[in-house]
């Protein structure tokens, strides 16, 4: 029977730990973004650089009945709405964790970035509605008043992304409100382009054929945020990290005889955790080898946030187990774990 060390957060952030033995929840040190403070200022103030624009734009599209402008005045909204969401869930995600919700509500991040792609991609699949539709009767479009438009919502963008550049961009939340500047700020590029050919030739189906090329780019940045999104809510490991070659560098260290219920995923975007259950010689340094484990983790992969139940493996695994033969493992293994969730990493070729 194992004891176990259990460490917390508390206070700003600062690592507390009880000491028993072989299990341990390891914190300490761990960061968990930038000020948020600073964040939101930068987001404050994208959205009344957007905001005002926004509302001026609106009136000169419909004078000019152009669809390019107008589609643009509705990326605007939707950017507004995500930088507001952005607020609301940063606002969220900073309350501590307590009561029922453990890590806090800091997946109300995740939420405000699955909100943000599924905005992109609807109001992609409505402008392109109405870009086949003027395709086949285009309107006629004031060119002049078009391009001066496109060219001043051009300079807006541009402020606005690096108002958001400048926050914490690891944060699927931030990176989800500067998709949406960035593809308005290409979709004002590609306004500005139709509007010169309109000026210059008079082909008003220039107007359409610039909103289907924003459109594209809205569906790929609305996917990209829904598939990362998704793919945090399903608790899949990070995209960087390959948890078959976790475990195998785990179970190399030395004195490590297995390494099962290997469980790495991410809490909100650049907070990953990882858990694990770890079998050492018999007589080996339990402490010593969750330290050097945890450091490995730390300095490899960049995940902090871990917890790791550390036993003796029985004498047995050592003495008749075979490389290969798993079958011939004693019944004491089954009592560290009666099903195994996942893999099973020992120093030996072993299937994944």
């Amino acid at each position: 029977m194992s004891d176990h060390s259990h460490e917390y957060e508390a206070g700003q952030g600062q690592a507390h730990g009880s000491g028993h033995e072989h299990g341990a929840g390891g914190h300490a040190g761990h960061s968990h973004g930038v000020s948020a403070d600073a964040d939101r200022r930068w987001l404050a103030i994208a959205l009344t650089l957007i905001t005002a624009f926004m509302a001026v734009e609106v009136v000169i599209g419909v004078m000019a009945s152009s669809l390019a402008l107008i589609s643009d005045a509705a990326h605007m909204l939707t950017d507004a709405a995500s930088i507001v969401l952005a607020l609301i869930a940063m606002r969220l995600a900073a309350r501590p964790a307590k009561g029922g919700y453990t890590y806090g509500l800091k997946r109300a991040e995740i939420l405000s970035a699955q909100a943000n792609g599924l905005s992109l991609l609807l109001l992609g699949a409505w402008l392109a509605y109405e870009a086949v539709r003027r395709l086949f009767s285009p309107p006629e479009v004031e060119g002049g008043l078009m391009l001066a438009t496109a060219l001043a919502g051009i300079a807006v963008n541009v402020a606005a992304a690096w108002c958001i550049s400048k926050a914490n961009r690891s944060s699927l939340n931030v990176e989800g409100a500067y998709q949406h500047i960035l593809n308005d700020l290409f979709a004002f590029i590609g306004t500005a382009i139709a509007a010169l050919i309109v000026v210059l030739t008079g082909f008003a189906r220039a107007d359409a054929i610039a909103t289907l090329v924003v459109v594209a780019l809205m569906v790929k940045a609305g996917y990209g945020l829904l598939r990362e999104s998704g793919r945090i809510f399903l608790e899949a490991a990070p995209a960087n990290v390959d948890p078959d070659a976790l475990g195998d560098k785990l179970v190399a260290e030395p004195t490590v005889v297995e390494v099962h219920d290997l469980h790495v995923w991410q809490i909100t975007s650049g907070q990953a955790a990882l858990s694990a259950h770890i079998l050492v010689e018999p007589g080996g340094d339990c402490h010593a080898v969750r330290r050097d484990l945890e450091e490995l983790l730390r300095h490899d992969y960049g995940i902090t946030h871990t917890t790791l139940q550390v036993d003796h493996a029985p004498v047995p695994v050592l003495q008749m187990a075979l490389p290969g033969d798993r079958e011939l493992l004693p019944t004491e293994d089954a009592a560290h774990c009666e099903e195994a969730h996942g893999p099973v990493h020992r120093d030996e070729p072993h299937d994944h």
